[in-house]
């Protein structure tokens, strides 16, 4: 039978014929992937936080207190606000006319009753004057009209007769009833001596308890109980229920003076009732009419009471949106959200993958913009202008942290956020953007603690001038523009001196080193390179000088020297635990690999980078000086041990094949271009002291030969460097390793003296 694969027909080979995806496919299978969906939804996460913080679903107010509009701002709602003074005044005129509480004390009425029946009870029984009490007969003498002769005492005398003499037994039970009924009302409603006192003056009406009487409170008119009318009262009904004129005068008269104030004024129940008529005024209100009333005056500063009517205008303009309107409002934000993340991701997706790559990293960028706005936010309501604080905070932490272009862009997207929740103008976003795009082109790096100051110092000068020069072009009072670019200008310098406190922080999240902190960590007294020199010397000397390679090698590419410096000091740290097994460290004696298989001497060279970074961990150092400790040999291999294992297998048949693979180093590969300088520094400088007559051809070709055994071997595909780059790496270690070696004078020895 043929096995023959069966011949294809012309349509099958073409239909077997697959093309790679088209951009658009391709986008779509990638937006399908777990990963990245998940990312998205990270996103919108921070994409709704921001609309929930700025308040993205309703237009801010366009205009803030201090700001000199260029024109009248008309009303463009109709509206109402509350007028303070008129709303005042109502208030107070309720309190006034509020009505008064007393308390009445029935009590004392009855006791002037009873004290009038029992003196007239006594003047009945006296035969004459002289048997009667002359006081008691006294209180009983009308007043005399003005130009009237007091009588005598002999008409005295018969006046008391004739008065005497109407004081029957059943003349005093009707004025006994007389005056129950005359002084009854009085007992219910009570007697006020004077007037309400001025904050009362102006009711017409109290209200009046019985303090002894758990009875409905009794409203009266002030004038039925004012004492002057009282007696007017007591007067006329007196004569209407006495059966004699003289009898109801003398009556009268006793009574007139004697008649008390039993209304109290009850303090705490009238100041309860002024309050509740407080609360029942309703508030003035004052109507401004759309496109009619001026609301803030242009040409001047928008003063408190200006703002406030703008701040009703706007609330109404808000409640009076439809929600359509809100919908298209909301619309429009996520719409700039979209367009933003679109931008500045496809620059971090082309520029600076590894945030996309590492999910702390994007969330921590993502966490840095929604905390950056709402601070703007927030700051804004607390001073005009004190909002470039945490944007220059953030495009300070980012240029930090990533690189001053990111730095940039993400700045100049959070301006656009900011500006737009704040409801600040197109000339204010300008001055935002100029004074945070120079900090962070200054921001180059951080060598000493003063540089974030001088940074800050450097923003404040962009932000004066720059808010001068837009401020002149928008037409803004020159004291005006000049207060804004001063304070501008101090807030920038505060923004300078909290990034040197909060520059640690930073650090330690985003996991960077700046030049200032890689300084005081390469300082020589660090207790572990402390802890090298005293275990391993050899190579304590071998990583100083691969730090001054590597430095002058990392600068020729524009990498980070003094990072890629300091990472060479910490590179072989892992040596010092086992020190005797490495060439540098080992005296003239014997070596300790002679001992040991080629498998176990690699695993001892290997060890070294495990224990390093063990150590460096330990100690916490941070991540990048530990990437170097892990990267600087990559996988390539121990050949000296791989060869001898190999040389055995060939001269042993019975021994077992030789896996190249054991005979390397774990990993991983550079990862960064100063990991792959420092890779190349290490091996040139280890193989260059074997050389045994270091000319610069012989080191420029034992250069020429440790970079290409590297390149073949994949080494630098990981960490971004260019042939071009290489290239200029191994001409700097060229000429440092030619000026370490290079040729000396010989001096004549000394000729001793001859002696003759």
């Amino acid at each position: 039978m043929s096995t023959a694969t069966p011949k294809k027909t012309r349509s099958e080979r073409v239909a077997s014929v697959e093309l790679p995806p088209g951009r658009w496919t391709a986008l779509a299978h990638n937006l399908r992937r777990g990963p990245v969906l998940l990312r998205l939804a990270i996103c919108a996460l921070a994409a709704l936080l921001l609309w929930t913080i700025t308040g993205g679903w309703a237009p801010p107010l366009e205009y803030h207190l201090g700001e000199i509009p260029h024109r009248d701002i008309v009303a463009r709602v109709t509206f109402q606000v509350e007028d303070a003074d008129a709303t005042e005044e109502a208030v107070e005129q309720a309190m006034d006319t509020a009505t008064a509480v007393y308390t009445q004390n029935p009590q004392l009425i009855i006791e002037v009753k009873n004290r009038v029946l029992n003196e007239l009870a006594q003047l009945a029984g006296a035969k004459s004057i002289d048997e009667a009490d002359a006081a008691i007969w006294a209180s009983y003498q009308p007043n005399l009209a003005e130009g009237t002769p007091a009588p005598t005492e002999k008409e005295r005398a018969e006046q008391f007769l004739a008065f005497n003499k109407q004081l029957t037994e059943d003349t005093e039970n009707k004025i006994a009833t007389a005056l129950s009924t005359v002084l009854k009302p009085l007992e219910q409603w009570g007697i006020l001596k004077d007037l309400p006192r001025e904050d009362l003056a102006t009711s017409t009406e109290i209200e009046i308890q019985d303090a002894a009487s758990p009875q409905a409170p009794v409203i009266k008119q002030i004038n039925d109980v004012l004492l002057v009318n009282v007696r007017d009262q007591v007067q006329r009904r007196l004569q209407q229920e006495l059966p004699s004129l003289e009898l109801a005068n003398r009556i009268f008269a006793r009574l007139y003076d004697d008649l008390p104030a039993t209304l109290t004024l009850n303090e705490d129940a009238t100041r309860a009732a002024r309050e509740a008529a407080a609360e029942g005024v309703t508030s003035v209100m004052k109507e401004y009419v759309k496109g009619k009333d001026v609301l803030a005056h242009g040409d001047s500063p928008i003063d408190a009471a200006e703002f406030e009517l703008l701040e009703a205008g706007h609330t109404q303009r808000l409640k009076n949106l439809t929600w359509q309107q809100t919908l298209a409002y909301t619309g429009a934000n996520f719409g700039m959200y979209i367009a933003l993340y679109t931008l500045c991701g496809f620059y971090i997706y082309k520029m600076e993958p590894r945030i996309l790559r590492d999910l702390a990293r994007f969330i921590g960028v993502l966490a840095a913009v929604v905390l950056a706005v709402a601070l703007m936010w927030l700051t804004f309501r607390y001073h005009r202008q004190a909002e470039v604080i945490p944007l220059l905070l953030f495009g300070m932490t980012m240029a930090v942290a990533y690189s001053q272009p990111l730095a940039l862009l993400l700045s100049t997207a959070v301006t656009l956020i900011g500006v737009t929740a704040i409801g600040a103008d197109l000339h204010e976003a300008v001055v935002l953007m100029a004074t945070t795009a120079g900090a962070i082109i200054v921001l180059d790096s951080i060598r000493t603690r003063s540089k974030l100051l001088s940074v800050g110092f450097a923003a404040a000068g962009v932000a004066f001038f720059t808010n001068l020069g837009v401020g002149t072009l928008h037409g803004d009072p020159f004291s005006n523009t000049l207060q804004v670019a001063l304070w501008l200008a101090l807030w920038a310098v505060i923004a300078g001196s909290l990034m040197t406190c909060i520059l640690p922080l930073v650090e330690k999240l985003y996991g960077v080193q700046t030049d200032l902190s890689l300084l005081e960590l390469g300082d020589p007294a660090h207790p572990l390179l402390q802890e090298l020199v005293r275990r391993a010397p050899g190579t304590y000397n071998h990583s100083i000088n691969v730090a001054s390679l590597s430095e002058a090698a990392a600068e020729a590419i524009g990498a980070r020297g003094l990072l890629v410096r300091v990472g060479a000091y910490f590179h072989d740290i892992g040596k010092m635990l086992k020190p005797g097994y490495f060439v540098e460290n080992q005296s003239a004696g014997g070596n300790r690999h002679d001992s040991l298989v080629p498998a176990m001497s690699t695993l001892v060279i290997i060890a070294h980078v495990k224990d390093g970074a063990d150590l460096a961990r330990q100690n916490k150092l941070p991540e990048p000086i530990i990437d170097f400790i892990q990267q600087h040999h990559g996988t390539t291999l121990v050949e000296y041990f791989y060869r001898q294992a190999t040389d055995r297998r060939e001269n042993d048949p019975d021994a077992s094949e030789v896996d190249e693979s054991s005979f390397r180093y774990p990993g991983p590969k550079p990862q960064t271009k100063e990991a792959g300088v420092l890779m190349l520094a290490d091996a040139v400088e280890s193989a260059s002291r074997v050389l045994v007559e270091p000319t610069p051809s012989r080191i420029e070709n034992l250069v020429e030969q440790l970079t290409q055994k590297r390149l073949l071997d994949g080494q630098f595909d990981e960490c971004g460097l260019t042939l071009e780059e290489v290239r200029k790496i191994g001409d700097s270690l060229v000429k440092s390793l030619t000026a370490v070696y290079h040729g000396r004078v010989k001096y004549p020895e000394e000729k001793k003296a001859k002696t003759g």
